[in-house]
């Protein structure tokens, strides 16, 4: 049997004791990418842990509801994690596009709204904007993503391309949401915090888990805070890099990746019993 770590705060040994205690009523949110999935060049070949669903599957039967937040769309962060018939998973939900798409176990469907239009204007220009960069364009449907991961120097590319896609989102009423080595632009509005919090609302949460590796995850952090501030104890989970910090600053618990967030889940299954 695993051992779970002993949080590094308060607030979090008070969120973990609240899970335990009754977690039928325990919410656990869950990145993607970096966090259920490890960090790879190509994010077509990003793949879960090969434990993850085995550890999700001993877990979610035991508390309230286990919803995997994640800012790509719902449709292909299920078939990347390999969520869809799981046994033990009938009551997943996948929150994509950072929350504005949903996926349920139970029906196997997506819902979500009609698309931003800046998304397509943004779309068309930035094959002239990257030229010559080496990066790669993620076309998500509901956002585009340039990842600098590949290009001769990741870091000097995001840096000089910052600016100039910030720019260019905002004419079109976008966001440029930055992570590791990745600078997503999406529409405003909806964020992991956002969706963390309404669906924690929707299920009565009594307490929160929640678990991620990179900035977008820090509204969800956010909160996790507000919550434990207004009476719901939760857990701040850091999957954990080099590469963000301030997630890492602010966590209860810091684990080692996908590996170690795989292991805590399991944990928690043994424990909860």
């Amino acid at each position: 049997m695993s051992s779970l770590p002993t949080p590094a705060t308060q607030a979090g040994q008070d969120g973990l004791d609240a899970l335990l205690a009754q977690p039928g009523t325990a919410l656990i949110g869950l990145d993607f990418d970096g966090t259920l999935a490890p960090i790879v060049a190509d994010p077509e070949l990003a793949r879960a842990h090969p434990r993850a669903l085995s550890a999700l599957a001993a877990l979610a039967p035991k508390v309230a509801a286990v919803a995997v937040i994640t800012g790509r769309p719902a449709e292909v962060a299920v078939r990347n994690g390999g969520f869809a018939d799981v046994p033990g998973l009938e009551h997943l939900v996948v929150l994509g596009h950072y929350g504005a798409e949903r996926w349920d176990a139970r029906s196997g469907k997506v819902t979500a709204p009609e698309p931003h239009p800046g998304v397509g204007a943004v779309r068309a220009e930035l094959p002239a904007l990257l030229e010559g960069t080496g990066t790669w364009v993620e076309d998500k449907g509901r956002a585009v993503a340039v990842h600098t991961r590949r290009a001769p120097d990741p870091q000097a590319a995001f840096d000089a391309l910052r600016e100039p896609l910030t720019d260019l989102a905002a004419r079109h009423g976008l966001i440029v949401e930055p992570g590791r080595m990745v600078l997503e632009l999406r529409p405003p509005g909806m964020d992991k915090g956002v969706a963390v919090t309404e669906f924690a609302r929707e299920i009565g949460a009594g307490s929160v888990l929640y678990a991620g590796d990179d900035l977008g995850d820090l509204p969800a952090y956010s909160a996790v805070d507000t919550l434990r501030t207004t009476g719901t104890p939760g857990l701040l989970v850091c999957s954990g890099s080099d590469e963000v910090t301030e997630l890492r600053e602010r966590a209860d618990v810091v684990v080692d990746g996908p590996e170690g967030v795989v292991e805590l889940l399991a944990a928690l299954a043994d424990r909860i019993g």
